[in-house]
């Protein structure tokens, strides 16, 4: 089709398609539904290109085209149903049905697209046809035949030529109420060879009764649910749409109505149980137009009424009086066979029969499609300026997917930027609920949405729910047990309620919006002292299950085993540092140590230690516990003087109680005090010490760091034999210290090593151990050093392109360079692949590496040949020359 730059202005025709039943075709198909839609969308352009159409966009099923002349259109909606029929289609079943509307009206093209009433009026005449069908509206038949008005409605009328066609009939459908508009639209179809003839009455508002409310607002997103819950009508009588307030069931709903009103000939009908002050049946009963009889209840009138009519009554906010909504239903469904029930509220009617259909958070691109459009109206019409988008993102991705949050939050950028509005959303309820808080409509705040429900919770599920509020996420059923023996029964009442969601893996959570209304119950019950130390003791409870073994003894570190519980642990902590207890919160500290370290968490860190250290004066606090926790600073200190002031600070407490481990491991942090200054020969006289006063204490283990620390140093200078003598020795130490196994620090330094040696084999077997340990304990940022080793094992085994797409792939990571020492040999090894490649297909193939993944890199890296003997491998490639 023509360029965008090609919009047609003056007198334009516009034309509309979809695909009738799309969603159904699209489950039908499976897979095989993507080349059908491709092959659709390519009939189509190949058509509408031979007639000058103007494409203007193309959004799922769906094209919008614009023609300078209204005959050929026409012609190119002929040709392109014919095309589609003569395709070689799958199957029979799998051909797109596809429908087609044009309408004609004066319009100008604003930069790339149309500001026209004539555009909605064509999407409305295209809505109205069926799938094999083209309509086209009076002013496009008078364009085409260039004369007064046409025939009388239900005759065809006189045969029009136009310069593709010789000739086509325009069957006049009569007049039809379009939707949206005031004026009836007089309404064609086209017939001509190879077109289907036969079809229903269109889809216009004269063809269905219904009392669904005028959208004040668009209705955003939500497509594909609405299409799922057409369909489960299609095979259910009652169908409820459960979930919490402000979800956008009611919304949702009268979408759903307005696209099934064909299938109901006497209407649908919707009912606010809020709003039935005089009673359900009486509602129902107004809204259909009856009157109450003499002598007669008005129940009676209803079920006869509808007793044999297609109809679908919208049954809205039930859980306002579950009793009479469920009574009405079973009577209804019992008495009118032939009539449908869509129910909305937070918690099933519990009625025979009934699908539950729990309403999904909206997806954040929908989200960001609502809070944008909404921002727009809420600043008067002014958009939000694109340098904000990234931060309305963020605002959408905080929002959960709730549409009430989303027009709070919309709201509120009348006062903020996006930017703003983002960084206060962690309680949502401060950020997005009105000032005053007294609004009484449950939909005009977050508070009041959710007072609706809380309610009519009974004693133990509103207690319930209080205690859950401390806990950050979601918890499994053990957990909730452990909130209180009743537990089970209150927790089964609050998901019904739509409070608490189950999530896979049986799971319950709670949205941040229910967490921050039901933290203010818990404070306003006096209850959250409480509460918060049992949180405190379940978190200490879940450490001692990670962290000791069945026999008593520590367990190795695993990051992957932290990594439920580290957002739990995080909460009780900043509890402990508040008001808590805090020896549970050192012990937390020093727990979480290792994740802060790997996840670029040590400010946090050091500041909860920080304000743990302001209450030490209210607790008391077992020395070398102390000590352990300025250990734990001094390692996530990035600040010279502070890491040497809190190594001081265990090292005094150490020599004041007599503990010799704990006094080795103060001093073997000084040691990076040396490293930073560049003195290698005095860090490397330091860690002999180090390591021999270690020894003589008994407590040689301890000093592992400064082994570690020696043995690179070591390799530095070519100590190869010394360095590889200190590691083998130290090779049980590691094993036996819990907090360093699951690095495999000691065999991946044996694996730099055999590098440095030329030894293929013994490397490669020291760093897929040191690769797989690390990868299986959560190091990300060490196992991207074992790739980057085993990278170089590549190069030294003459696989050049594979050594250089792992060291893309390990430096994406960030990992390749976290070992500082061995910075210039990772750079000399890179060098060296480059004069071996060149620079073109080095470059290629680090990309490749930077692009795969690092769960990819990490594949290939242990899918690396091992260099067996038996196969011919030499052990020592010493005749070749490589970087050391």
């Amino acid at each position: 089709m023509s360029g965008r730059t090609e919009l047609p202005s003056g007198l334009v025709t516009f034309m509309f398609t979809d695909i009738e039943g799309s969603t159904r075709l699209a489950r039908m198909l499976g897979d095989d539904y993507g080349p059908v839609l491709g092959a659709h969308r390519s009939v189509l352009r190949a058509a509408l290109r031979d007639f000058d159409g103007v494409e203007l966009f193309t959004e799922g099923d769906s094209f919008f085209v614009a023609f300078r002349d209204a005959g050929d259109a026409l012609a190119a909606c002929v040709e392109a149903q014919r095309r589609l029929s003569a395709h070689e289609w799958p199957a029979r079943d799998a051909m797109p049905k596809v429908r087609m509307g044009m309408h004609t009206g004066w319009a100008t093209p604003i930069g790339d697209e149309y500001a026209s009433i004539e555009v909605h009026r064509a999407a409305r005449v295209a809505a109205a046809a069926h799938g094999g069908q083209i309509l086209c509206s009076g002013a496009t038949v008078r364009s085409i035949r260039g004369e007064g008005e046409p025939a009388a409605a239900g005759a065809i009328a006189t045969k029009t030529k136009t310069k593709h066609l010789t000739e086509v009939d325009l069957l006049d459908l009569g007049p039809h109420r379009l939707r949206g508009f005031d004026d009836d639209e007089q309404l064609y179809q086209v017939i001509a060879t190879g077109l289907d003839t036969e079809f229903p009455r269109p889809r216009t508002q004269s063809g269905a009764r219904h009392n669904l409310p005028a959208a004040l607002t668009s209705f955003v997103g939500r497509r594909a649910e609405t299409a799922e819950l057409a369909d489960l009508l299609t095979r259910h009588r009652i169908v409820t749409i459960a979930g919490p307030g402000g979800a956008g069931k009611t919304r949702l709903s009268v979408a759903v109505g307005e696209q099934v009103l064909n299938a109901y000939p006497q209407g649908v009908w919707t009912v606010d149980a809020v709003s039935a002050a005089t009673g359900l049946a009486r509602t129902l009963a107004a809204a259909l137009g009856l009157r109450a009889e003499p002598g007669r209840p008005v129940l009676e009138t209803l079920l006869e009424h509808c007793a044999d009519r297609r109809m679908l009554l919208l049954l809205q906010t039930c859980d306002a009086a579950p009793a009479a909504c469920a009574g009405l239903v079973r009577m209804l469904l019992a008495a009118c066979p032939q009539m449908d029930v869509l129910v909305t509220g937070r918690e099933p009617m519990g009625v025979h029969g009934e699908v539950v259909w729990r309403i999904p958070p909206m997806s954040p691109g929908d989200v960001f499609a609502l809070l944008s459009e909404r921002a727009t109206a809420a600043r008067g019409g002014r958009g939000v300026p694109a340098d904000e988008d990234a931060d309305l993102s963020r605002v959408a991705s905080k929002l959960e997917g709730s549409p009430l949050a989303a027009e709070l939050a919309a709201s509120r950028m009348r006062l903020f930027t996006a930017g703003q509005l983002a960084a206060r959303l962690d309680d949502p309820i401060a950020a997005l609920d009105p000032v005053s808080g007294e609004t009484g409509e449950r939909h005009d705040s977050i508070t009041a949405s959710l007072d609706w429900s809380y309610r009519t919770l009974s004693v133990r599920a509103a207690s319930l729910l209080r205690r859950l509020s401390v806990f950050a996420g979601a918890v499994d059923l053990a957990t909730v047990e452990w909130c209180g023996n009743d537990a089970l029964g209150s927790l089964a009442e609050l998901t019904e309620k739509s409070l608490v969601d189950v999530v896979p893996g049986a799971n319950y959570r709670m949205s941040e919006q229910v967490r921050a209304y039901a933290t203010r119950q818990l404070s306003g019950a006096g209850d959250e002292h409480a509460a918060r130390d049992r949180h405190v003791a379940w978190s200490l409870h879940t450490l001692d299950t990670v962290a000791i073994d069945t026999d008593g003894q520590p367990r190795t570190v695993s990051l992957t085993e932290l990594a439920p519980y580290v957002v739990e642990w995080q909460a009780a902590l900043r509890w402990a540092a508040a008001e808590g207890d805090v020896p549970t919160g050192l012990r937390l500290a020093i727990a979480l140590d290792p994740w802060w370290r790997e996840h670029g968490a040590a400010r946090e860190g050091r500041d909860l230690l920080f304000r743990l250290y302001r209450r030490l004066d209210e607790a008391e606090v077992a020395p070398a516990d102390l000590a352990a926790a300025y250990l734990v600073h001094a390692g996530l200190a990035d600040d010279r003087d502070e890491r040497v002031r809190f190594l001081d600070r265990a090292e005094l407490l150490a020599r004041a109680n007599d503990d010799r481990d704990l006094l080795v491991r103060a001093r073997v942090g000084h040691r990076l005090t040396l490293l930073e200054n560049r003195d290698y020969g005095g860090a490397e006289q330091f860690c002999r010490d180090v390591i021999a006063q270690a020894d003589q204490a008994g407590v040689a283990e301890a000093a592992l760091p400064a082994v570690v620390t020696l043995a690179e140093l070591l390799c530095k200078r070519e100590a190869l034999d010394e360095a590889a003598d200190l590691l083998g020795g130290a090779r049980q130490w590691e094993a036996g210290r819990p907090e360093d196994r699951g690095r495999r620090t000691v065999d991946w330094l044996l694996g730099i090593v055999a590098l440095r040696r030329r030894d293929l084999v013994a490397a490669h077997d020291h760093l897929v151990v040191a690769l797989r340990s690390r990868l299986r304990h959560g190091f990300r940022g060490a196992a991207a050093d074992a790739v980057a080793a085993i990278a170089v094992r590549c190069a030294l085994g003459e696989d050049a392109e594979t050594a250089a797409v792992l060291f893309g792939g390990a430096e994406a990571a960030r990992g390749a360079r976290r070992t500082t020492m061995f910075g210039s040999f990772w750079s000399a090894q890179q060098l060296w692949l480059r004069t071996a490649l060149g620079d073109a297909a080095f470059d290629a193939a680090y990309a490749d590496g930077v692009g795969l993944g690092f769960d990819r890199i990490v594949a290939m890296a242990l899918a690396v040949e091992h260099p067996d003997l038996e196969d011919g491998a030499a052990r020592f490639i010493g005749s070749v020359l490589r970087p050391s």
